[in-house]
């Protein structure tokens, strides 16, 4: 269940990773505190350098009575929720969804790019041909790419994936496109039929604050799983990323587009 439908005191106990960014941190054990009823117990944990060296003392700050043990690069609080919180509102609504005005989007602080459009992103957009047929975004994030693809009116479809029911809900906000479906899931596990005619994606290649370079691979793959033959796959990396043996390996031809600002756009056809 996601941490927004809990009910208030409905907890005796909880245990929590706690997200690296600061407010999306905050949002979470504002929300983890107010599900739990008085008493309740709460275990927090989080790597050193991406916000466990400050899990006590933001506890403290919401009123929380704090024992704090280390283990490897990870720090682990625990508490039991006080009678009296403070601050957990105000924490709550920093980190909630809402609507960026200077961006014209809907967005949440700890997703992908919340409160910018990614350079990445920018430059795909502006190296996309003009699409045909029936397509899919994977990785959707807040829609933007998708947005710039129902610009073409050759498109008659297209599916938003991403596996963060977050930019899902951003993403159906941003998205006001009858020719658009969300699907909140894993793209390297969804199958598509009929096959698609093409796929677009800024495959993501970090995970809990690592490189991991086998996430953009698999979406390679999976994109030329969901394509017919003669399909199109269009996608964005930093330059260093080595997916050419992956698209060598998965489709009948490949070609780098262009290399600027540190990334490189990238074509293949299944």
């Amino acid at each position: 269940m996601a941490l927004e439908a809990m009910a208030p005191a409905s907890r005796d106990e909880f245990e929590l990773h706690a997200p690296a960014n600061t407010i999306e941190r905050h949002y979470a054990l504002g929300l983890a505190l107010r599900a739990l009823k008085p008493g309740g117990s709460l275990s927090v944990s989080a790597a050193r350098n991406r916000g466990g060296l400050r899990l006590r003392r933001e506890l403290e700050a919401f009123g929380c009575t704090v024992e704090e043990t280390s283990g490897g690069h990870a720090r682990i609080c625990r508490t039991l929720r006080p009678d009296k919180l403070t601050g957990i509102d105000a924490a709550i609504a920093a980190g909630a969804m809402r609507h960026d005005d200077a961006l014209g989007l809907w967005t949440q602080p700890g997703l992908f790019a919340w409160d910018r459009i990614d350079a990445g992103t920018q430059a795909l957009m502006a190296h996309l041909p003009e699409l045909t047929g029936q397509g899919a975004d994977f990785g959707c994030g807040l829609g933007i790419l998708a947005r710039a693809v129902l610009q073409g009116r050759r498109v008659r479809g297209l599916c938003l994936i991403d596996n963060d029911a977050r930019a899902i809900e951003a993403a159906r906000r941003n998205v006001e496109d009858p020719r658009a479906i969300f699907r909140h899931g894993d793209v390297t596990s969804l199958r598509f039929d009929p096959p698609l005619d093409f796929v677009v994606a800024n495959p993501p290649f970090h995970a809990g604050g690592e490189e991991r370079r086998g996430l953009g691979i698999g979406f390679v793959a999976a994109a030329a799983r969901a394509l017919r033959k003669g399909g199109a796959f269009w996608c964005v990396a930093n330059r260093h990323l080595p997916y050419e043996a992956a698209l060598q390996a998965h489709f009948a031809s490949h070609r780098q587009v262009t290399v600027e600002g540190g990334f490189k756009i990238m074509a293949a056809v299944r």
